[in-house]
């Protein structure tokens, strides 16, 4: 009987879990880490974006987002869809060719790779001979043209990958066709170009790495002319109008080819070097968009002099007299041009630019082209990103002026519309609004609305005007001087090098109910800021806290403080800070939380911690928690890691510094010094705030960084006696110690004159020592105490102030019930005997149920040193469910994990992209959308069906139908039925149904 029950109670138990919890990870957030190829279909009006990790990403309108991973871990180097399909073609740098499709299922569609094909030459053939190095997709949709390292091109039949021999065009073709006075027919090297004639599909140009262009007919399998260009060739562009070829070149010149019945003789060659006759680096691409009235649109990347300009990297824009060189701050990926019109042939209206650290979008058709604020693939990563911080549900008063704030920031934008436009959205409106804050190495904390499937930016905060820094006011980069040749303009908004790392932030509280922000910094600095609608003009003081307290024998060896302005400084619209504490000696702030209802904030180094009064601008509280024998909490972070590693932070920094003293950005460094930087900043922070790897047992009390503070918390309970509750702080230290404080507030009509004061009243030591990592008080139900203010907007129930309540410690190794106010053992869940698992970060959680609206349960969410994600009952501490996450060897990645209040998480997988998961059945945000085939000028048009259908062609079509079936090209599948009568019909879905069995 009693095995009858408790499996029953199991099973209500299990179906409580499918309820609730359910693990997704959703989507990606922020820019494709070291991207590779792009793709663009004016059809379908999709972006694609390959990177050397062998992702394919493909973006439309926003909301519009798809994913595909190549099962090879190789580099994407090219992207091509198929002209008027769902379909597109990736390259990789293992030589292999995949096919994607665009499926249609229950109504969304999903990317699926179809096909895998590799290039198979004759036996005993070089590499070479089928090393793809040219890729077109032809107009007709059914033929891809592949050119390779050793001279061939051959032709490919899509979707099925089949290679039609008779119709490859071999290099001993080519060449035997070539003049005899093309320099004694040298070798014409690796096929560097293909192109289609725009008016004339049968033709297309072969262009040669040593300058020779081919013009070849695909019907008649014979060159038509012959371009001897004698440069080395970078690339091609067929004009619209199929009258001219422009060809770029090494030496960083342009020619310009007529298209004609006979070949060209050098005479005719119209060369031109845009930037001079010293020497110039080459002219990667050049494309030419015609316009409907007036002058055509030139646009070419590369080409700048050598010696002086070697290290920009530019796309230059040339219309009438109008010629721009826009200077980007990282490596030039690709490019394209959308144009406007029913079949895309309209005046240009945008220039998409891919570079290795963003994506930039220019607007052709506003004067002064200025860019086009993204929707989505936002650099996350302009500079570093140090912490982040999340915000769920934020009233709507509050996000209207921060998104007023923002848009004051972004006049220099476009007011034109996105121009990527592809797909439908179907993902149902967010059921609130959420913020992502980001905190930067630049002092800069950024807002995200965080609420759907594009992380939109929508306002930036800077820290740094407080501060007296070494950049100069009057370096300005992004303005050109009149006059000046080339005519540079700096475009987008990498900038990863900061004036000062002392300005890093490390720790975001932002209070939703009344816009009171905090931020603290790496040399203890801490801001608090309000929200202002108008600018204003302030000075800021700072209050200095010495948290060693006066004590003997030590002497601080890390950075200095930041010296903060005396003068007032203007502060635009937005966050404003009105009060500055500044923690001596000037550690990295290692904890931090805003009481806005009491108006206190409290903060935690690796020396101690304080309270601060910001009404009154006074200290309450400084408790001193440096061990006497830890010499190693006064050497700063720096100091703690290998000589190896911090001489090579000193070497990043002087490089830093020498490149902004030079006014130069050599940014192809800048990734590297990024990446470097990231990684080494995940080692510290993993060094500074964890303990080594060892068996369980209790620390010794001369452990380094004991007095480190991990964790703060305010709650109003019961500390003194059960009938009545008090304000209180927690603080909890890398020690295992836990200090409670009785905060003593006056009357509300004697807030601001009678002074906060704060009382010792309970001191925990956890047996093992391990560090304290979260703290939460629960009322008499159980029930997690509710934010400040939140009572107060009606968002919460009071907390029930009768029954006693439960304090709740969390340390690395396990969670642990207390009684209050006796702070007496309740119970525990011992975590790091499950394979030797620490926690790592914690967050309190409301978990909805899937089945009744009304239903739902607290839990604790907790991320653990393996990358395992728990959730733990409240106030049962009983593990509920657990799954894996993120992987244990990506340090980085669970120190930047953040969690929501409704069972969602965000974590870097690279500098520049969030991952995004869930463990809640009903809060996923992910993507939901739809692409259709283009109805226009469709590969229906192009594919003819079989005419006659004898057993061989009926198994013919059988093949095809079923790659259309694959496919999901419906258009296609009933123009083939239509074509097929009676017994042929039968013969065929017979073969159909075999193939299919």
């Amino acid at each position: 009987m009693k095995r009858f029950k408790r499996h029953g109670h199991e099973s209500h138990r299990d179906r409580l879990k499918q309820e609730l919890y359910q693990f997704n990870k959703t989507l990606e957030h922020g820019f494709p880490h070291q991207p590779s190829a792009l793709g663009y279909s004016p059809s379908l009006k999709l972006l694609a974006i390959g990177n050397r990790s062998g992702a394919i990403k493909l973006y439309g309108d926003p909301g519009v987002e798809f994913m595909g991973l190549h099962d090879e871990n190789a580099a994407v180097t090219q992207v091509h869809f198929l002209p008027h399909q769902v379909e597109l073609v990736t390259l990789l740098d293992d030589n292999s060719l995949h096919m994607w499709t665009l499926r249609a299922h229950n109504g969304l569609s999903e990317l699926l790779e179809v096909g895998r094909f590799m290039l198979t030459g004759p036996p005993g053939a070089p590499p070479s001979v089928t090393r793809v190095t040219a890729v077109l997709a032809h107009s007709s949709g059914e033929l891809l043209l592949l050119g390779t390292e050793g001279g061939h091109v051959f032709v490919v039949e899509v979707p099925g990958f089949r290679e039609l021999e008779e119709r490859n065009i071999s290099l001993e073709q080519v060449a035997s066709s070539v003049p005899d006075d093309y320099i004694g027919r040298r070798n014409l090297e690796h096929v560097e170009a293909l192109q289609e004639n725009p008016i004339n599909p049968n033709q297309v140009v072969i262009g040669y790495g040593r300058g020779l262009m081919v013009i070849w007919d695909l019907e008649k399998q014979c060159a038509r002319q012959h371009i001897p260009a004698t440069q080395q060739l970078e690339s091609i562009w067929w004009t619209g109008d199929g009258s001219y070829i422009l060809s770029s070149h090494s030496d960083g010149s342009y020619c310009r080819w007529m298209v004609g019945g006979e070949d060209v003789n050098d005479e005719e060659e119209k060369s031109d070097i845009p930037y001079g006759h010293f020497p110039c680096k080459a002219i990667s691409k050049i494309v030419q968009v015609p316009t409907e009235e007036g002058p055509p649109f030139l646009l070419f990347s590369g080409g700048m002099p050598r010696a002086s300009y070697g290290d920009r990297h530019c796309i230059t824009v040339i219309h009438s007299k109008k010629h721009v060189a826009l200077d980007f701050t990282s490596r030039i990926i690709d490019f394209f041009v959308i144009r406007d019109g029913p079949q895309h042939t309209g005046d240009p209206t945008a220039l998409v630019v891919l570079v290795e650290e963003e994506l930039v979008v220019i607007d052709l058709q506003t004067e002064g082209w200025p860019v086009i604020q993204t929707p989505y693939l936002v650099p996350l990563h302009s500079s570093a990103i140090t912490c982040s911080h999340h915000v769920s549900a934020i009233p709507l008063k509050l996000w209207e002026r921060i998104i007023a704030a923002g848009d004051l920031q972004n006049t220099h934008y476009s007011k034109k519309p996105w121009p990527v436009t592809g797909g439908k959205n179907l993902a149902p409106d967010p059921p609130q609004r959420d913020l992502l804050l980001t905190g930067h190495e630049d002092g800069t904390v950024r807002f995200w609305d965080a609420s759907g499937v594009c992380l939109y930016p929508m306002y930036k905060l800077s820290t740094a005007g407080v501060f007296h820094t070494d950049s100069d006011p009057n370096d300005n980069l992004n303005q050109g001087t009149e006059g000046e040749w080339p005519p540079f303009r700096k475009v987008g908004c990498f900038d990863p090098y900061s004036d000062d790392p002392r300005l890093g932030v490390q720790k975001i509280h932002l209070c939703k109910y009344s816009g009171y922000l905090t931020v603290a910094g790496t040399a203890g600095q801490i801001l608090v800021l309000e929200l202002n609608d108008e600018a204003a003009e302030q000075s800021v003081e700072a209050k200095v806290v010495d948290l060693l307290q006066g004590q003997e024998g030590f002497r601080w060896k890390g950075h200095t403080r930041l010296d903060v302005r005396d003068e007032p400084v203007l502060f635009p619209p937005g966050f404003q800070p009105f009060a500055l504490v500044q923690c001596q000696p000037p550690a990295v702030v290692t904890a931090l939380t805003l009481h806005s209802e009491w108006k206190l904030v409290a903060f935690g180094t690796s020396h101690g911690f304080g309270v601060y009064d910001y009404q009154q601008k006074n200290n309450v509280l400084v408790k001193c928690t440096l061990n006497p024998s830890d010499q190693l909490a006064m050497e700063g972070p720096l100091s703690r890691v290998k000589s190896i590693k911090k001489s090579l932070r000193q070497s990043f920094r002087r490089m830093r510094r020498s490149r902004v003293s030079l006014r130069k950005h050599h940014v192809n460094n800048a990734a590297k010094l990024q990446d470097a930087n990231a990684r080494l900043e995940a080692e510290l922070a993993e060094m500074e705030l964890a303990p080594v790897q060892r068996k369980i047992e209790a620390r010794s009390s001369d452990d380094s960084f004991t007095g480190l503070v991990r964790t703060l918390y305010f709650a109003d309970t019961f500390l003194a006696d059960s009938s009545h509750n008090t304000p209180s702080l927690w603080a909890g230290t890398n020690g295992g110690c836990v200090f409670a404080y009785m905060l003593r507030l006056p009357p509300v009509e004697h807030r601001a004159e009678e002074p906060v004061t704060a009382h010792p009243a309970k001191e925990i030591q956890l047996m093992h020592r391990a560090p304290v990592v979260g703290i939460a008080v629960m009322d008499g139900h159980g029930a997690p105490l509710p934010e400040p203010l939140e009572v107060a907007h009606d968002l919460a129930r009071s907390p029930d102030m009768h029954g006693s309540h439960q304090l709740l410690v969390i340390s690395e190794e396990q969670f642990k019930l207390f009684s209050l106010p006796k702070v007496s053992a309740k119970m525990k869940l011992k975590l790091t005997a499950i394979d030797g698992s620490r926690v790592r970060r914690v967050g309190v959680a409301w978990f909805g149920s899937s089945r009744s609206e009304d239903y739902g349960e607290s839990g604790l969410m907790v991320l653990t040193n393996q990358g395992d994600v728990h959730v733990v009952s409240l106030p049962t501490i009983k593990m509920q469910v657990h799954y894996p996450c993120i992987r244990r060897e990506d340090v980085s990645g669970i120190a930047s994990c953040v969690f929501t209040k409704h069972g969602q998480g965000f974590y870097l997988i690279s500098p520049s992209e969030f991952e995004r998961f869930t463990v809640s059945t009903r809060h996923l945000v992910e993507p939901r959308c739809l692409v259709e085939a283009p109805h226009s000028g469709t590969a229906v048009q192009h594919r003819s069906p079989p005419e006659r259908c004898n057993s061989e062609d009926a198994e013919s079509a059988a093949r095809r139908v079923m790659e259309h079936a694959l496919l999901n090209d419906e258009k296609v599948l009933q123009e083939i039925q239509k074509s097929l009568e009676g017994d042929q019909m039968s013969f065929l879905e017979n073969h159909v149904k075999n193939a299919v069995a």
